[in-house]
Order: structure tokens, then C-alpha cells, then sequence
């Protein structure tokens, strides 16, 4: 576990130290985009993000190959030189997107092919724990085509989701969290050595995103853009190629006893199945949604909107933080809810949990419809939205919500146009984003 850390800090530290520079060299080289109509962000920022994760990447496989028993990995298996091919390879064409923004079927093809690199040098999958029939070997070309489809489907998943300052980032991170334990579970507590690369996959994923999320928090100085997105993505994928189907039954001793407690203790072998799903499952939703409502309006499903779940949670009233936070909440929900059930499928106290937390999640997701007021002895301590405003004046002037409702719509008509004032078309709930009077161009960005 030590090394494990050792690697993911070593990650980070790269990552995060890179970041800074690259940013620079971003701006200069004009990987800077204008803000498009999907956009929430209100000034011009830099791209490329993705350098300096994936030299982070480089750095922790690096790293490893140097330890005592990291070293193991790479003795053993070809697959962190298969993952380290194919990520150079997204890598580019990430780049390349960010700065001249390439045609979206170049991207798939480069992403199908990125996936077929892994294939050819042995990351890949070879067979598929399937509940109530056991292991199912695969052949060759169905293994290519199930793991070029996963790779694929998890790239644009993340590539999706990352539309607000640290979400991308923050939610692969903490849904990468969950399938590290349970990795380091399997290869540890069960010895199972076919498990240590997606161990270590997930403790550098981990690194890379932690390293790079303190440049990427609202407000973002910078962007990771495709370039980090589709990186992360493919990464992701790989960790969930290298155990899934690598665990062997006999191994974990799992025909002992009653039927009962044969099936419960099965579950580790299908988790492999389940996980790599919960980990996406947030992104994946989203990406089947846009793929939907875009066939429905007659768009292509690579044509951009402003319809992802991250936008509609802005829609409704949420800040762009408090929109962040909900999808984490959302991720570690599903991911560790997951994790808990591998562990211990029998117990009832984790259904109930997991049953709970959801309620608590429904609960933040429909906060923005009620407006609570605070006691006035407590009103300096809670944000200005929950004060309790004196009463009208005898003038007959209003000084209460409607006062302050009308200064924060003269505000937002000030600031950003007409089009910006809470109610008006077009309105993206908390940011209030409309027209804007001055053009992207003369924005002035600091390095």
C-alpha cells in the first residue's frame, strides 16, 4: 500500500506542477477558444490540461517500474506498456482537438484505434463472469470488439460530463477511489496477482486527477479539455479491462458450503461486470440521454447542446458549485454503494444505506424549489438568499424579497444584458448567462 501511495502522490505532484506552465504555454499557443452559446463560463480560458496529465501518467508508471514490488507489474504483464501506447495515442489526438478543433468521426476513429493498440499488445478482455452460468470465455475477435466498445463508450462518457469547472476531474476521481479498493481487495486479500495492474492503473488515475483539480476548480484557470478528458477516460477503461474477467473462481474459494452462501459469495466474481458500469454510470446516462434527444431533433449525436445533466441542474437554481457537489455526491453514491455490496451482499444495513443516501440526494436535487428563511438572530451567518428581509416601508416601497429580487435582476441586466435577468429565455438558472456586449476577442487574459 505504501508504494501504491507513494505512486499516486508522485502523480499528483507532477501533475500539479505542470499544470501552471502548461497553462502559459496554452495561452500562447492560442489554445484558448472564444465562449460558445453551450458554454457557462464567462471568460476565455486556456486549454490543454491533458499535458500535463499525461506526463503525470508517464511520471507514475515511471515511478512504479522503480519499486520493489510495483516492479512486478511490469515483469509480468505487457499491459502498462499497452495502456501507456494507447493513452500517447488519445493524448495526440486530444491535443490536436484542442488546438484546431478536429471533426468529431477523426476523434472516434482515433479513439477505436487507440483502443485496438491495447488489444494487439494484450490488454484486453478475455472472458466474462456472467451470474448463473459462471465464466464464459470469449474469442479473440469478441474480446477486440467488447473492449474497443468500452474504451470507447467510457472515453466519450467522461468526454461529456466535463462541462463545469472540477466535475470531469472530480467525479472519475472519486469513482476511480471505489474501484481501487476493491481492486487492491481482490489482489490482496485474495493474492490474486492478475489484479495489480488495474491496482495500479486506478492509484495513478487517482493522482493525475487530485494533481490537476486544484487549477480546475470554479473558477477554472484551466481546462483539461479533450486532450485530458479523452485521456482520463481511456485510462479508466483500462482499469476496468485488466480485472474484468481476470478473476478466477477457484481462486477465491467460492463452492464451499450451502447454495446460499455460494451465490452470496460469488458476488466478487460478478462485481468485475458491475463496477466498471457504476463507475460510468452518471456519465453513461448522460451520454445515452444526448445521443437521444439529438437523434429526436433530427441532430447528429456529436452535435453539442446545452441539454447534459450538469446544465439542467443550472437550469433549476443550482450554483455552479452546488451542481458540482451533486454530481459527486451522485458518484460516490453509486461507486462505494457498489463496493459495499461486493464486500458484504447479506447485509441489510448497506441496502438501507444506500437507500437513505438517495433520499438525501432527491432532497439537495429539488433544494432550489424551496427558499427557507433563516431566524433574523441567525441571518448574518447563512448566505444573503436566506435572510429574512425587513417589511415594506410605510412609503409603500417594498424592502423586502422583492427589493432584493429586483436589485439581483438589475444587477444581472448590467452585467450581462437583458437576456440575463432571472425568468428571461435563454437564462442558464444560477449563472444567468445571456448575451454578452463585448466580444470574446478583446478579453484580456492573465498569465
Amino acid at each position: 500500500m505504501r508504494e501504491y501511495l507513494l505512486t499516486l502522490l508522485i502523480t499528483a505532484a507532477v501533475t500539479y506542477l505542470l499544470t501552471g506552465p502548461v497553462r502559459k504555454f496554452a495561452i500562447v499557443a492560442g489554445a484558448m477558444p472564444e465562449i460558445r452559446a453551450r458554454d457557462v463560463h464567462r471568460e476565455p480560458t486556456p486549454r490543454l490540461g491533458g499535458i500535463a496529465m499525461f506526463f503525470g501518467l508517464c511520471a507514475g508508471l515511471l515511478v512504479a517500474d522503480h519499486l520493489q514490488n510495483l516492479n512486478e507489474v511490469f515483469a509480468k504483464s505487457n499491459e502498462p506498456r499497452a495502456l501507456l501506447s494507447g493513452a500517447a495515442l488519445i493524448w495526440l489526438i486530444g491535443v490536436l482537438d484542442d488546438k484546431f478543433e478536429i471533426d468529431a468521426l477523426i476523434k472516434l476513429g482515433g479513439q477505436m484505434i487507440a483502443a485496438g493498440v491495447m488489444v494487439v499488445q494484450g490488454l484486453t478482455i478475455l472472458w466474462l463472469p456472467v451470474p448463473g452460468v459462471g465464466l464464459v470465455a470469449v474469442t479473440q475477435w469478441q474480446g477486440t470488439l467488447l473492449t474497443v466498445a468500452l474504451v470507447v463508450i467510457t472515453i466519450n462518457a467522461v468526454n461529456f460530463v466535463d462541462g463545469l469547472d472540477g466535475l470531469a476531474a472530480g467525479m472519475v476521481c472519486i469513482a476511480t477511489a471505489a474501484f481501487f479498493m476493491y481492486a487492491y481487495r481482490i489482489w490482496y486479500g485474495y493474492g490474486i496477482e492478475a489484479a495489480a495492474p488495474a491496482t495500479l492503473f486506478a492509484a495513478i488515475l487517482m493522482g493525475m486527477c487530485l494533481g490537476f483539480l486544484p487549477h480546475n476548480m470554479h473558477p477554472a484557470r484551466i481546462f483539461m479539455g479533450d486532450s485530458g478528458s479523452m485521456l482520463i477516460g481511456l485510462v479508466l477503461a483500462g482499469s476496468a479491462i485488466s480485472v474484468t474477467g481476470q478473476i478466477d473462481p477457484d481462486r477465491l474459494n467460492l463452492f464451499s458450503g450451502s447454495e446460499r452462501s455460494t451465490v452470496h459469495q460469488m458476488v466478487p466474481a460478478y462485481i468485475p461486470l458491475l463496477l466498471p458500469l457504476s463507475i460510468i454510470a452518471i456519465p453513461a446516462a448522460d451520454l445515452v440521454l444526448a445521443i437521444v434527444r439529438r437523434t429526436w431533433r433530427g441532430q447528429s449525436p456529436f452535435a453539442a447542446d446545452r441539454g447534459h445533466l450538469h446544465h439542467r441542474l443550472l437550469e433549476i437554481g443550482h450554483s455552479h458549485s452546488r451542481a458540482v457537489l451533486i454530481m459527486y455526491f451522485w458518484s460516490a453514491l453509486i461507486g462505494f454503494g457498489v463496493l459495499a455490496y461486493s464486500v458484504n451482499s447479506a447485509s441489510m444495513w448497506i441496502v438501507l444505506g444506500v437507500v437513505f443516501l438517495s433520499a438525501v440526494g432527491l432532497v439537495m436535487l429539488l433544494l432550489p424549489r424551496f427558499t427557507p428563511h433563516a431566524p433574523r438572530w441567525a441571518q448574518h451567518f447563512v448566505p444573503p438568499r436566506y435572510r429574512r428581509y425587513p417589511e415594506p416601508s410605510e412609503d409603500g416601497v417594498n424592502d423586502g424579497d422583492e427589493q432584493g429580487e429586483g436589485a439581483a435582476a438589475t444587477l444581472a441586466e448590467a452585467t450581462t444584458g437583458p437576456a440575463a435577468v432571472a425568468g428571461a429565455p435563454g437564462v442558464n438558472g444560477a449563472t444567468a448567462i445571456g448575451a454578452r456586449t463585448r466580444s470574446a476577442k478583446n478579453r484580456k487574459v492573465r498569465i
